[in-house]
């Protein structure tokens, strides 16, 4: 199944990506509420099925014209100005339950364009070169809970940390992952992140001056909720509310 196969439409797969994927920022009232869209952090909500084919996730590379969309049978590839399918990528020993367990994996985009997808029940994480379009398959070490089932809902690469954050919607955990996809540290929260589903890094300030803590937005069943970091990095102190960038 890895590689590219033959070129056909994706309209018959996403059908309008606009009303199947929503872009929508960490407070989903913030589109009434008056609060302009630049302002809210953006992040990608879940359409768990359309035509009956399940569509978990999807991301933009507008850099290199490409979009990945996670389905429930591995990543297809597609060409962003067209809508061209350019490859269907199998994920080994993929494994991850459905809506009534749990938020969804999750698909993130890494620093040199590669897609990496989780498993909502292990820690397990799949990469996808940008190139080759091979899968590869990276069991994390994790420095706690060892022996326990951490999956991974949500997941964003930092350029400004140059490694992956990851939250578990099952233990309401956070996670630092290094950018080799060998590792994760958990950090300790001032509160859980309860059901977490989406994960949003603003980006970061370009006013130094700024007094600007804010590391991530998490999105949950339950709630939104900001994450700002210590100056060392080593502890979250957690919000509820929505992140806001600029006044």
């Amino acid at each position: 199944m890895n590689g590219f196969i033959g070129k056909r439409s994706a309209a018959s797969v996403l059908g309008v990506v606009a009303m199947t994927v929503a872009i929508s920022g960490c407070d989903s009232d913030a589109a009434s509420s008056g609060v302009p869209r630049t302002s809210v952090v953006e992040s990608i909500s879940q359409s768990w099925y359309r035509d009956e084919r399940p569509i978990l996730r999807h991301q933009n590379d507008a850099a290199r014209g490409r979009q990945w969309v996670l389905t429930a049978d591995g990543v297809e590839l597609y060409e962003l100005s067209t809508g061209e399918q350019l490859a269907q990528i199998a994920l080994p020993d993929w494994q991850w339950v459905g809506r009534q367990y749990a938020c969804p994996p999750d698909l993130a985009l890494g620093p040199d364009g590669e897609a990496v997808i989780s498993s909502n029940v292990v820690s397990t994480l799949w990469r996808i070169d940008p190139v080759t379009l091979a899968a590869s398959k990276h069991d994390l070490a994790l420095d706690e809970d060892t022996g326990r089932d951490v999956g991974i809902t949500a997941l964003a690469f930092s350029t400004q940390q140059g490694a992956y954050f990851a939250v578990s919607a099952a233990h309401g955990s956070l996670w630092r992952v290094d950018r080799r996809l060998a590792r994760a540290q958990r950090i300790p929260l001032s509160e859980p992140l309860p059901k977490s589903c989406t994960l949003a890094i603003p980006p970061r300030d370009p006013d130094r001056r700024a007094i600007r803590a804010v590391g991530l937005c998490v999105r949950g069943k339950e709630g939104d909720w900001t994450v700002a970091f210590a100056p060392d990095q080593r502890f979250g102190y957690v919000r509820a509310g929505q992140c806001m960038i600029g006044s």
